[in-house]
C-alpha cells in the first residue's frame, strides 16, 4: 500500500533532512551544533519508528488481528447460544472490548508515558549540559514537520479528487 511505503520512508527522510541542515550549519556554526542537529533528527526518526510500531500493534488488535480476540468473540457467542460452560467465570469486562484490547490500551498508555519521560529527560540533559545547543537539537528534532508537509503536499498532488 502507498501509506505503508510513505510511513517507511519518513524516518529516512527525517534523517536525510537533518543531515542536510547540519551540513549547511557548518558554514555558520560549530561542528558541535551540526552534531546536535543530526542527533535531534536521529532521535526524531527513532521516535517516529517506535510510535509507528506501537500504533500498528494497537490498530491490529482493534481490527481483530489477535487470536485472543477471536477466542473472546467465540466465548460470547457460546454464552448467547447457551452452549457455553455454566460454571465458567464471567468476565466483568465490557462485551465491546476484549481483554487483549484492554491490555493493549494499557500498554499503549504506559508506552506514551515512558516516551514522554524519555523525551523530557533528553531535553533536560541537553539543557543542563549543552544549553547553547538546545536550539540545534530542536531544529533536528523538528525536521519531522517539514517532512510531513512535503509528504502531504505530494500526496495531494497525486490525488485527482481535489482537482475536480
Amino acid at each position: 500500500m502507498e501509506e505503508e511505503r510513505i510511513l517507511r520512508r519518513i524516518p529516512l527522510e527525517i534523517a536525510v533532512l537533518s543531515f542536510i541542515i547540519a551540513l549547511f550549519s557548518l558554514l555558520f556554526f560549530s561542528p558541535l551544533t551540526a552534531l546536535f542537529i543530526i542527533a535531534g533528527g536521529a532521535f526524531s526518526a527513532v521516535s517516529f519508528i517506535w510510535l509507528k510500531q506501537n500504533l500498528s500493534k494497537l490498530i491490529l488488535l482493534k481490527n481483530g488481528g489477535s487470536p485472543s480476540l477471536e477466542n473472546a468473540k467465540k466465548g460470547t457467542e457460546e454464552e448467547e447460544k447457551g452452549t457455553g460452560n455454566f460454571f465458567r467465570k464471567k468476565s466483568s469486562l465490557s462485551p465491546f472490548l476484549p481483554p487483549s484490547f484492554k491490555k493493549a490500551i494499557l500498554s499503549t498508555l504506559l508506552f506514551y508515558s515512558l516516551r514522554l519521560v524519555l523525551i523530557l529527560a533528553i531535553f533536560f540533559i541537553i539543557i543542563f549540559f549543552f544549553s547553547k545547543n538546545i536550539i540545534a537539537f530542536i531544529v533536528g528534532f523538528s525536521t519531522v514537520v517539514p517532512v510531513f508537509m512535503v509528504e502531504a503536499v505530494s500526496m495531494l498532488i497525486r490525488l485527482n479528487k481535489w482537482k475536480s
